[in-house]
């Protein structure tokens, strides 16, 4: 139905009012048809709060405000049951005339069977929603919306004491859909201020990942040190096309601008998203890197708003053939030498994944402004972490010296359907990069940022010891619950495994080791917890092979399986592992090996047992951390 004809529909059936009609609470429901309704606000307030059912499917709302079309979203009116409500905010439009044109995609034979769904019952007014957690798995110390769906990080930025983390967000259920730049602030990385959604989808489609900057110059005309926000819309409609956002209140709002868009794909191509904007100092210019397909494209500008074509990036490079997404691409010392610099581009790939589904993978070289020559041959695959639960890293721009990257933590194969309902999704660490050498290539390390240690709330220092066989320790906090930090120094001795589990009296367990004749560090969550929602996963189209399955350890599922980094042997190895309710992250060595996965355990792990086959190996320091915000 077009717009015109909607609010014509709309504006008769209203007018000459319906036989099926319900109000209540200031609201006035007319039945028109087995999948279609008008829902009359007519006592507005602050919030429509929508009932929500995940299995439902979805309904398309038309927003119609004094008989115009403000917006359209998609929300899983609950038909059987209520998982769960989301807010719709009402309060823009406070003394003006609300209409909510709903269809659904139930499948009802008439009228009064689609007036028995769960949803109307529960569809209320109200000037408050309750957001407080109900969530047993909600991270203490990572970032997370307080509901809703989240999924990559976009548009970061540091100005004035402040890190702006903006993010996909649908504000209208715990599944993808409705995409929308969710906002957060923080000043120290850890303790974040949750703001309204900072750009939101509108009639050229979903707000798609991006990138913001600072117009310290004012390049764009909009103000000196106001904030530009690079994103891409997408609908069926347009395709996917790259636009610009103006902010002059430090990124709390933005104003899109009146010729959008700035870049299409010139040949047409579908997959055409992501854009990341950073200045190349040498030729006073600005540059541009868009996700095309199986390859990063490369623009640039002197305005920010006209780009010109450049070069490509990616042909037969990494992981094939896999969708590239999500770039970034910053200049680093090599082993802090600053004479020494190479370019890091980063590029998410879905799938591709050494274990399944979506990972972070990196190419280390030259750019010299036009293109990136890339050191290594185009077999080489760079991983920036080993888990299943790291993708779509980018970095925060703005930063100086320092380059911080966060990760969104989960994957494509199970994102969906992971044990949380009032909101699905959490940030890893953000983590500091850098570049090092080791037999001559250079790689990119990935360490926690120094502004975590300001959680540690409680220290227990374990005394050292030798593991011949088994180690036990049997409590590793008082009133443990499950947000802690294990700091471990190990010297191999003679072991051929060197391991440790860490448990809950359930009998769920983590289990990591060092297998030093494989050279490899691996983590098996097989028994973790919560680990049969994996057995839904769904692997994407092209990973209908069996190397997921051979590559991973111990593989039940695209969940419950184990994964493992290439290790050198050495002497002496450093782990720092963050447990947070429902992950676990390692860096080894420094983030010289990072490896992330979630875990779903019914109480929090606060035991240990340390083993070891084929000799001894002795922990020479272990400290456990309680960490709180």
């Amino acid at each position: 139905m077009n717009v015109k004809k909607l609010i014509s529909v709309a504006t008769i059936m209203l007018t000459v009012g319906m036989i099926h009609a319900q109000g209540s609470n200031g609201l006035k429901i007319h039945y028109l048809g087995a999948n279609h309704s008008l829902i009359q606000v007519k006592q507005p307030q602050k919030y429509l709060l929508l009932p929500v059912e995940e299995t439902a499917p979805e309904a398309t709302v038309n927003v119609l405000v004094n008989n115009k079309v403000e917006k359209s979203f998609q929300v899983r009116l609950a038909v059987n049951k209520v998982d769960y409500i989301v807010p719709f905010l009402l309060e823009p439009y406070r003394g003006k005339a609300v209409v909510m044109d709903v269809h659904t995609g139930n499948s009802r034979s008439n009228v009064r069977d689609a007036m028995d769904d769960a949803c109307w019952n529960d569809l209320k007014l109200s000037d408050t929603f309750d957001d407080a957690n109900r969530e047993v798995f909600r991270p203490l110390y990572h970032h997370t919306p307080v509901y809703g769906w989240m999924n990559d990080p976009n548009g970061m930025f540091y100005k004035d004491g402040e890190y702006h983390l903006y993010f996909q967000y649908n504000p209208y259920g715990s599944k993808w859909g409705n995409m929308h730049w969710g906002h957060s602030v923080s000043k120290d990385l850890m303790h974040w201020e949750h703001l309204e959604p900072a750009i939101a989808r509108d009639t050229l489609g979903h707000i798609f990942s991006g990138s913001s900057i600072v117009d310290q110059e004012n390049v764009a005309g909009y103000g000196a040190g106001s904030i530009l926000a690079f994103y891409t819309s997408a609908s069926d409609k347009n395709g996917q096309i790259q636009c610009l956002a103006f902010s002059k209140d430090n990124g709390r709002t933005f104003t899109k601008y009146e010729k959008n868009p700035i870049l299409r794909s010139s040949d047409g191509l579908k997959d055409f998203r992501d854009p990341k904007v950073f200045r190349y100092e040498p030729e006073d210019k600005w540059v541009m890197i868009v996700s095309a397909d199986k390859e990063m494209r490369f623009y640039d500008s002197k305005n920010l708003k006209d780009w010109n074509y450049m070069s490509s990036f990616g042909e037969g490079y990494g992981v094939q053939p896999c969708q590239f997404e999500c770039p970034d691409m910053v200049e680093l010392s090599v082993d802090g030498d600053t004479n020494r610099k190479k370019w890091a581009l980063i590029v998410n790939v879905n799938p591709g994944c050494y274990f399944g589904g979506s990972a972070t993978q990196y190419f280390t070289g030259d750019f010299d402004g036009t293109k990136f020559i890339c050191d290594n041959q185009p077999n080489v695959t760079k991983w920036l972490d080993w888990g299943k639960d790291h993708y779509a890293t980018v970095c925060f721009s703005n930063t100086g010296d320092r380059v911080i990257a966060v990760p969104w933590m989960s994957n494509w194969q199970y994102c969906n359907i992971v044990p949380t309902k009032q909101f699905r999704s959490a940030n890893a660490l953000p983590r500091e990069l850098s570049l090092y050498t080791q037999n001559s290539e250079v790689y990119l390390s990935a360490a926690p940022v120094a502004e975590i240690k300001a959680l540690r709330k409680e220290s227990k220092e374990i005394p050292t010891f030798t593991v011949a066989n088994d180690y036990h320790i049997n409590s590793l906090l008082a009133d443990n619950g499950g947000a802690y930090e294990l700091a471990l120094d190990i010297t191999a001795g003679g072991a051929e495994i060197m391991g440790f589990s860490l448990f809950n009296d359930k009998g769920e367990k983590v289990d990591i080791y060092f297998n030093l004749p494989e050279k490899r560090l691996v983590m098996d969550r097989t028994k973790s917890g919560i680990v049969d929602f994996g057995k839904n996963s769904v692997p994407h189209e092209i990973e209908a092979h069996d190397r997921r399955k051979t590559t991973s350890i111990n593989y039940m599922d695209d969940f419950a399986l184990a994964t493992w980094a290439p290790i050198r042997k050495e002497k002496k190895y450093a782990l720092d592992i963050f447990v947070d309710k429902c992950s676990v992250e390692i860096f080894l060595n420094g983030g010289k090996i990072a490896m992330t996965n979630l875990i779903f355990p019914s109480e929090p792990y606060n035991r240990m047992c340390f083993y070891s086959k084929g000799g001894t190996f002795n922990v020479d320091s272990f400290n456990v951390y309680r960490l709180g915000l």
